[in-house]
C-alpha cells in the first residue's frame, strides 16, 4: 500500500505534445505577483514556457542567458518568455537579479505549472526535467523535451523563421 502511494505521488502525465491546448495555470511570478498564463498568450503572438530542474545552477544558467541574449530577437518575432522551476519566490528573483533575466520566472513551488504541462520530475526531489513549449494562439506548436541549454533561444527562433 505505501509503495502504491509513493508510485502515484511521483505519477505525472504524459508530456504536451504538438497540437494540445496549451494548459491555463495560474502561478507566482518571482517578484510574488500571480500571473495566467493565459494571459500572456492572449496577449502575445508566441509564447515559450520552458522549464529548468533548478535556479543558478549550471545547465539552468545557461539555458536562462541564451534567452536573455536573445530576448531581443525573440520579443521582435511576438514571444513572450517565461521560465518555470519548482524554485521558491525569493530563489527566482535571485536568480533573475543575478543574471539579469529580464523575462518572467515562475516559482511553481506546488507544481501546478509542472502538473499541467505533463513535465517528468526527478524522483523524490520534484525537479522539473528540462523542457520548452512554444505556444501560439493557446495551442503547443513546438516541443523540446530534452530542454536546450545555451542555444535555447536560437533553437526557438530558427523554429519561427522556418
Amino acid at each position: 500500500m505505501a509503495l502504491s502511494s509513493l508510485l502515484t505521488a511521483f505519477a505525472r502525465g504524459e508530456p504536451l505534445k504538438v497540437g494540445d491546448a496549451a494548459p491555463a495555470v495560474t502561478a507566482l511570478t518571482d517578484t510574488g505577483a500571480s500571473l495566467a498564463l493565459a494571459d500572456v498568450y492572449a496577449r502575445h503572438t508566441y509564447t515559450l514556457v520552458y522549464f529548468y530542474p533548478k535556479a543558478d545552477t549550471p545547465g539552468c544558467t545557461k539555458q536562462g542567458c541564451s534567452l536573455r541574449d536573445g530576448y531581443a530577437a525573440l520579443t521582435q518575432k511576438g514571444v513572450a518568455v517565461i521560465g518555470v522551476s519548482h524554485d521558491t519566490v525569493a530563489d527566482q528573483q535571485a536568480f533573475k537579479e543575478k543574471y539579469h533575466l529580464p523575462f518572467t520566472l515562475l516559482a511553481d513551488h506546488d507544481s501546478k505549472v509542472i502538473t499541467a504541462f505533463g513535465v517528468p520530475t526527478y524522483p523524490v526531489v520534484g525537479l522539473a526535467h528540462r523542457q520548452a513549449y512554444l505556444i501560439k494562439g493557446g495551442k503547443i506548436v513546438y516541443t523540446d523535451y530534452r530542454g536546450t541549454t545555451d542555444q535555447q533561444a536560437e533553437v526557438i527562433l530558427r523554429f519561427i523563421a522556418e
